[in-house]
Order: C-alpha cells, then structure tokens, then sequence
C-alpha cells in the first residue's frame, strides 16, 4: 500500500514535525511555494519529490521546477499543480484520480466527481489562525484515502 506524504507552503520553513509526519512515505509532494531548494533535498532524503513551483518560488532554481506535475503510481494518476484557480484540464476526463495543490494555505479534502482534490495547507510560517498541517494519501487497490495531519504549532 503506497504512502504519499503531501506538503505545501512551507516558505522557506521546513519544521521537524512536518518531516516527522512525512517519514515512512513512498512518494513526496511538494505542492508549491517552496522557497528554498533545500527543502527539496530534506525532503528527498525521506522518499522521492515531485513538487511543483508556486507564486513564490523564484530565481533559477524554481525556473527548473515545472508549473504541473503528474506522478502515477501503479493505477492511481496524481496531478499536482499550486493554484487550484489555474486548473485548466477536467481531472476526470484526464485520468486523475487525485488533484493536490496549495496555495490558500487551509486543508482541505473533497470528493467530486470521482476525484481527490487535497490541499495539504501549509506547513511553513503560520498564517493568520489557519493550522499548520501536512497530508498524507494512502493506495490500496486503486483505492485513494487522503488523510490531513494539523501539526502542533509552537
């Protein structure tokens, strides 16, 4: 049963309990806002990293990373993008079972039409009252369970 760690808006901050909640994943998402590259490399030493750049993510190393990005794993098509407001593909009529993205920065998990459309929130600085929290997706038998994780803020 493959485990996929999902994380959003960390803005340069990459706390322990965000990696802790992470680790024993599969596959990384990182759905954007990133801003700083070693994040990704923190997160690539726990499982492999498909991320996607957000509004944030500038200079030449978020030039590299892709506005879209689809990770299959076995029969399960996951497309990650930062701004759901730019979604310009119908998921279900692509082949995506999941959608994830970040951006507003609140969790959030809905079925529609047949498809997963998870945000994990943001696990960097805190904003506003909103939780600081991380994802996780598990697979079984093409069978998606989204689960969000609120990380205790301190």
């Amino acid at each position: 049963m493959p485990t996929i760690g999902l994380i959003s808006d960390t803005h340069g901050l990459l706390r322990p309990e965000a990696l802790a909640a992470l680790e024993g994943s599969d596959y990384i998402v990182h759905a954007g806002d990133i801003m700083d590259p070693a994040i990704l490399e923190r997160l690539a030493r726990i499982a492999p990293v498909t991320a996607v750049r957000g509004n944030n993510d500038h200079g030449a190393w978020a030039e590299e990373i892709p506005g879209t990005a689809v990770l299959r794993i076995d029969s399960t098509v996951i497309y990650a993008l930062h701004d759901l407001a730019d979604l310009d593909v119908d998921p279900a009529a692509a082949g995506f079972q999941v959608v994830v993205s970040g951006h507003s920065h609140k969790p959030a998990s809905a079925q529609r039409e047949g498809v997963w459309f998870v945000n994990p929130g943001s696990a960097g600085p805190r904003r506003f009252t909103l939780p600081i929290s991380v994802g996780r997706l598990r697979i079984k038998d093409g069978t998606v369970a989204p689960e969000l994780i609120e990380l205790p803020f301190r």
